[in-house]
């Protein structure tokens, strides 16, 4: 069985380097040029899929669906979940990184970006901004909507998602593809790699990069394998 991780291709706010977290932000022509590659390069492998999954924010739907265009299997049966969407960012959100970076200080900024545990300046519960006023997340309980999250806290969020809704396909024998974002796959992989909260800090994801892992049957990961253009794995 297969899983194949795929970051969203560059989004608006990518481009001009502010915090997006929760924002729903469209892609750019280049985001969409990211994904479509990201489709081209998984159909050289002829992986067939039998579930998809991807947040409820747009640049992690669009990149899906230009990818499973691209692959043919647009028929896909996909979830949807807001356990996958980007990391919050609490008040940072909308922010220019680097002036927040000038403003509250280097490393105070790289902290909340890198670190495992530190948290962001939150969002209060009447802030506009706060989820608990977005239609889309009407059926999650408001106390599960967070105003701000650290990686620690992303991790939490999206385990239940893994081991409740992804693992199930993986132990039939299934190939799943997930598209989300940067620090959601990040914890992702932190968890499924055992990797430190020292280490995490060095981990990146880039935009359009499909990456496939293969597991055994007590989902021990055999293989990993970062994927180009015209760079098949094995079945």
């Amino acid at each position: 069985m297969k899983l194949v991780i795929v970051r969203h291709g560059e989004s608006e706010y990518n481009k001009k380097n502010l915090f997006s977290g929760w924002e729903d932000i469209p892609l750019t022509e280049k985001g969409i040029e990211e994904a479509k590659a990201a489709g081209k390069s998984i159909r050289a492998t002829g992986i067939e899929f039998d579930a998809a999954f991807c947040s409820v924010l747009r640049r992690s739907i669009h990149s899906l669906n230009y990818i499973l265009d691209e692959i043919g299997q647009e028929w896909l049966p996909v979830h949807k979940t807001w356990r996958l969407n980007e990391r919050s960012y609490g008040a940072l959100q909308r922010l220019n990184k680097a002036e927040t970076a000038r403003k509250e200080g280097i490393e105070k900024v790289a902290r909340w970006r890198k670190s495992y545990d530190a948290l962001p300046p939150m969002l209060s519960t009447d802030d506009p901004r706060h989820p608990r006023h977005d239609r889309r997340y009407a059926q999650v309980d408001p106390h599960l909507l967070p105003g701000g999250e650290s990686l620690k806290t992303t991790l939490d969020r999206v385990l239940p998602c893994w081991s409740d809704d992804i693992v199930p396909h993986l132990l039939k024998g299934e190939n799943v593809l997930v598209v989300s974002h940067r620090n959601t796959l990040r914890a992702l992989l932190k968890y499924l790699e055992h990797i430190s909260d020292e280490n995490i800090i060095a981990l990146d994801i880039p935009t359009g990069v499909p990456i496939v892992f293969d597991f055994d049957k007590d989902m021990n990961i055999l293989s990993k394998k970062e994927l180009g253009i015209n760079a098949p794995v094995s079945r």
